[in-house]
Formats: C-alpha cells, structure tokens, sequence
C-alpha cells in the first residue's frame, strides 16, 4: 500500500498485525452492534479505547510537533474523539430502551452507511467532509448534552417515586 508523502505517518495502519487487528475488532463490533445490550457492553468496554486510539491516530497523521503543541492537539483531539463515542455509545444505550429488537439493527446499519458514506466524502471531497464532520461533531455535542439531561431527569423522578410520600402524620409537627 502507498501512501501521499504527507500522509506515511499513518503507514503503520497498513501492516499485517495491525490490519489483523483492527480486522478483528471491526468483524466483532459489524455483530456486537447488532445484538441488544451486547452493544452497550461493547461501547463500555472501548470507552477508554476509542477516545484514546483516535486521538493517538490523528496526532500521528498531524506528524513531529513541538511537544507543547503536541499535549494541546492530544487533549483537543481526546475531547472529540470522546465526543464521538460518548454519542454513539449514548444513542445505542437509548435505542436498547426500545421493547423491540429490530431497532438495533436498523441503527446499526444505518451508522454502517454513515461510516462508508463519509469515507468516500472525506476521500473525493475533503473540504466538504470536514464541513460535515464539523456539523456532526456539534450535533453529537448536542445529543451527549440531551440525552444527560433526559438521563438525570428519569433518574430524578425515579428517586421521587421510591422516596417515602410526606403525608398526614409525618414531618414535623406545627404547634
């Protein structure tokens, strides 16, 4: 495999154990992401490992940096490759909510399109594809935000509900 000569930092991705690797990991997620519950166990798991392989990938593709410049890019690339995930990983957590299964299955075909259809953005028009990767990062932003505080929310009134009803004969007594 040849690379564009700004582009060898990333040479490594086409070695044999790497490939194997990643090969391996892709064939068990591509079924993972089809089974209820098994996904969300999946996207615990690669909570540490996605964030922190993205974020190793593009500072490697970003090549030798002053070393300040180096640990700025690393915590600014972490955040987003943590975004990403935490939004993946949030949508599949709600989409397990659902009674039926058949949901899994059309989410995870649909982020399998998503995935081919921005790979061949980012290779034919790249401009484009960082508009749209920058439009998916803040909806992505967005749907981590919402979906928190619709978490938190059922968490709360889930409290309320087992918490002992205040009624006649308890709290303090006015005099």
């Amino acid at each position: 495999m040849r690379l564009q000569p700004d582009w060898t930092a990333l040479g490594v991705l086409a070695e044999p154990t790497v490939l194997l690797v990643t090969g391996s990991l892709f064939a068990v997620e591509l079924l993972a992401d089809k089974v209820p519950w098994v996904d969300s166990a999946w996207d615990a798991l690669h909570t540490l490992v996605r964030p922190i392989g993205g974020a190793l990938l593009a500072l490697r593709a970003l090549g030798h940096l002053d070393p300040t410049v180096e640990v700025v890019a690393l915590l600014l690339l972490g955040s987003v490759t943590l975004t990403t995930h935490a939004a993946k990983a949030s949508l599949r957590l709600l989409v397990n909510l659902s009674p039926e299964p058949v949901s899994n299955v059309i989410v995870s075909l649909a982020e399998n399109g998503v995935l081919v259809g921005t790979v061949w953005l980012a290779l034919a028009h790249p401009l484009i594809a960082l508009g749209a990767g920058t439009l998916g990062l803040g909806g992505a932003a967005w749907l981590v935000w919402a979906l928190g505080r619709r978490v938190a929310r059922a968490v709360r009134a889930r409290r309320g509900r087992s918490a002992p009803a205040v009624g006649a004969g308890t709290g303090p007594v006015a005099r």
